[in-house]
């Protein structure tokens, strides 16, 4: 009886040991229901080291902590389909050599519970130093933040909270380092886009597309649209979509396109009865997932397709069979989600969330609005882009140098005061004192008109307010401040005409334009070999997806084909993929591009003496800034890849965007379009990436696209063309002089008679 009760205790501990460690996994709880209810534990794990730089963490710059207690705070956030076994953050940090050891350190925090404080000594002061520290995975949860705070003195007695020797700076250079294992998660599609797509993972997307052995130009529809819709998702991380023909990737979640007569190895493809979603084990390993699109003809697979991206929140289930679908009706121009309207004033509280757009205490964070403008825009001559500017604070104690100032990306475009509560002094009566509002705050509006030669297609218009701090060095300082930008500020657009002289590369780069001009993709059409390779529809997909990225939409209604059928995209704008050996409109449009095909090279033909002849006939170039007048060329052997922008040979005032590049070339193209530093210098009509570098050249001949009043026009016209200004002066003057003769000789015979 004896041994069986200890058996029994021992069996009791054994559960509560059970139940510990169960519950110290249970700290990491997913951020939804369905994902909490998906996620299993797996039974084989491999596990992988991931070290993120703080680059990589969102925090792109060394912080400096100034104050007698300042933080920064680093966010991480973990995968759904990941545990994190391990972790430690590397901090390269220095400090100030006046702080007093005694009373001042550094101290390190997981969501809010402190991991270690390192202590401030005179020996190491002023030196750079790196500590590793170790941090409890029972810690981390889905999204996390690790903050670092300064306890700082330079003083026993009374000092300043803002003196300049309180600091202590965290180099970018620091890393956070995870140990992570695979988690199963139950195949759902309601969890989508998990796990193909997780919010949390701030790395660029790499999801593989299978297809059988040679996919149709309707399966690469059907793919562009899906690839679209992740591409919008992954917003500032980019997207790639590996191509695997008849296989199954390992070792990754996959998108596999299928119908009836689809063969791919490995896979057992379920019956299809019609437009159909699921979501599968991958055979070879159960912790990653597949997601079927499936139908029995082309017309079935774009719906699924469809449905998927316009859907997915509505999907249960490990399958879904599609049913009474009905397609979105057609996007207008320029309604693209993600850019400005176009027609109307847009409210800054569309464009940042509301708890974005307050600030607290005399160090705070600047507010920052993301701009997304149609990159055709003309503001030529314009004064200014208006922004009707809410902003509310807490008014000074006395007159100080208190601001609020005011950027769009880096150019600086203004500061506004903040002014005191009581200007006049404290009097009973006093018409200088500020009203305030419920809260205590001050509320003031002011128009403001933005630089438009500072506008670009993406912009980042930022607010920061400088509260000067107001006690002395005896004072307690009352970190009691606050500011905020109303929602209801507005900026307008409206007044702006659409016109942009083409081929301008810059445009399509950071905005897709002129394709994105219809969020949908339906003016556009995109031309592949008629045997496309991998290299050609991985190419092809990771620009749908920096298609949807730009507009926020699906390409719903893109065309795809091959150059046989060309001539009946006449009315579209053509984006033309493929290399020199496989895309035969290279080489039937070698007079409209700045390439010629030779032996050993690829020349590009540039602006000769012949364009400074006719600048003064039909106008200046638009991009003086550019080569124009010398020739280069480019290996034949598959290492560089061009981007060419030329009017459509099929119809005047449509567009074509050449992209040339082959196996050896594609990662380096893609890599510069998804890199902010080498997507600025994709410019003019032509750009030559070679590894990590790009040239920008302009050739060829400039057309417009989008239309202008008739007098800004004709005032447009005039200013660029020297020749022809100087020609209608001539006119009007030689038109004036026989009005002026025919007068006077009028007067003369009623004189004689």
């Amino acid at each position: 009886m004896r041994a069986s009760n200890r058996a029994w205790v021992v069996s009791f501990l054994l559960g509560l040991l059970a139940c510990g460690e169960g519950s110290a996994q249970g700290l990491r709880e997913p951020s939804n229901a369905a994902a909490a209810s998906a996620v299993t534990a797996t039974g084989a794990r491999s596990a992988a080291a991931r070290e993120m730089n703080l680059a990589q963490l969102g925090v792109d710059y060394s912080v400096t902590l100034r104050g007698t207690s300042a933080t920064v705070g680093i966010p991480f956030s973990v995968r759904a389909d990941e545990l994190i076994t391990a972790a430690s953050l590397k901090l390269d940090y220095s400090y100030s050599p006046a702080l007093i050891p005694e009373l001042s350190h550094l101290k390190v925090s997981v969501n809010d519970v402190g991991v270690t404080t390192l202590p401030v000594t005179s020996a190491e002061a002023g030196k750079p130093q790196s500590a590793v520290i170790p941090i409890d995975r029972r810690l981390i949860t889905d999204f996390n933040r690790i903050n670092i705070e300064l306890i700082g003195h330079y003083t026993r007695g009374c000092e300043d909270p803002s003196h300049t020797s309180l600091w202590a700076k965290v180099d970018a250079s620091s890393t956070l380092r995870l140990t992570v294992e695979p988690f199963k998660i139950h195949a759902d599609l309601a969890t989508l886009p998990l796990p193909f797509f997780d919010a949390r993972d701030t790395r660029r997307l790499n999801l593989p597309f299978v297809f059988g052995s040679a996919a149709a130009f309707s399966t690469l529809e059907a793919a562009g649209v899906v690839s679209s819709w992740f591409g919008a998702l992954t917003d500032y991380r980019g997207a790639v979509f590996p191509v695997s023909s008849g296989a199954l990737p390992t070792g990754a979640h996959a998108v596999v396109f299928a119908m009836p007569d689809t063969t791919i190895a490995g896979l057992a493809l379920p019956p299809i009865e019609g437009p159909t979603l699921a979501v599968v084990d991958h055979p070879g390993n159960a912790t990653h997932k597949l997601l079927l699109v499936m139908g029995r003809n082309p017309a079935e697979l774009r719906t699924a397709s469809s449905a998927l991206v316009l859907n997915s929140r509505a999907l249960t289930g490990t399958s879904a069979l599609i049913s009474n679908f009905a397609e979105p009706a057609a996007r207008r121009a320029y309604d693209a989600p993600r850019w400005i309207a176009s027609d109307r004033p847009v409210q800054l509280g569309e464009l940042a969330a509301a708890d974005d757009l307050t600030v607290a205490g005399y160090t705070p964070d600047v507010v920052k609005v993301n701009l997304r403008l149609p990159p055709d825009l003309f503001t030529w001559r314009a004064r200014g882009i208006p922004l009707d500017l809410g902003y509310r604070y807490t008014p000074r104690v006395r007159a100080d140098q208190s601001t609020l100032n005011l950027s769009l990306g880096e150019t600086f475009v203004g500061s506004l005061p903040l002014k005191a509560a009581n200007p006049a002094g404290e009097r009973w009566w006093n018409p200088l004192a500020q009203p305030l509002l419920p809260d205590g705050s001050v509320g003031e509006r002011k128009k403001i008109l933005l630089p438009p030669l500072a506008l670009g297609s993406r912009n980042q218009l930022r607010m920061h307010y400088y509260f000067e701090p107001a006690a002395g060095p005896c004072t307690p300082l009352l970190d009691n401040v606050r500011g905020g930008i109303e929602a209801n500020s507005t900026i307008d657009i409206s007044a702006l005409p659409h016109y942009l002289a083409m081929p301008e590369l810059a445009s399509f780069a950071n905005g897709g334009f002129p394709f994105t001009r219809v969020a949908d993709l339906a003016e556009t059409a995109v031309v592949l070999p008629e045997q496309p390779t991998s290299s050609d529809t991985q190419t092809y997909l990771a620009l749908m997806g920096q298609l949807g990225n730009a507009t926020g939409y699906p390409a719903l209604r893109v065309t795809v084909g091959g150059a046989s059928k060309v001539s009946q995209w006449a009315d579209k704008d053509l984006l033309v993929i493929g290399n020199l050996q496989n895309q035969p409109l290279f080489a039937q449009w070698a007079e409209r591009m700045p390439l010629k095909r030779s032996q050993r090279v690829q020349a590009f033909r540039l602006g000769t003496w012949v364009d400074e002849t006719l600048k003064f006939v039909a106008g200046t170039r638009q991009r003086e800034d550019l080569p124009s007048s010398t020739q280069m060329t480019v290996a034949k052997d598959g290492s560089d890849a061009v981007l060419s922008g030329f009017e459509s040979p099929l119809k005047p005032g449509r567009s074509v965007v050449a992209v040339v590049a082959d196996a050896g070339s594609q990662r380096a193209l893609l890599n510069a379009l998804m890199s902010p530093e080498l997507l600025k210098a994709i410019q003019g009509s032509t750009a030559i990436v070679r590894e990590a570098q790009v040239h920008s050249l302009l050739a060829g001949e400039t057309y417009y696209v989008g239309h202008l009043p008739p007098i800004a026009w004709l005032q447009w016209n005039l200013s660029r063309s020297p020749l022809l200004l100087a020609a209608l002066v001539v006119a009007l003057a030689f038109i004036g002089a026989a009005a002026a003769y025919l007068s006077l000789q009028l007067r003369a015979r009623r004189r004689l008679r």
